[in-house]
């Protein structure tokens, strides 16, 4: 059995690699949220823009010269 203090020694060392893989983790996140912000302000700046778009070029089904065989 280890003695006690190397057992605290390697909980210790755990402990501090969790921490920083935490951190790490939290400014991944941190990060991430930044770009999922600007994504979604890009987004809604296309939807604005297709909206001001000028409606197609096809003509209205009622505009609509029947076909030949009619």
């Amino acid at each position: 059995m280890q003695a006690i203090p190397d057992r605290i020694e390697e909980l210790e060392t755990k402990l501090s690699f969790q921490e920083a893989t935490l951190e790490e983790l939290s400014q991944e996140i941190f990060e991430l949220n930044k770009v999922v912000a600007e994504q979604q302000f890009q987004i809604q700046l296309l939807i604005s823009k297709l909206k001001a778009v000028e409606p197609s070029n096809i003509a209205s089904q009622s505009e609509e010269t029947p076909p030949p065989h009619y």
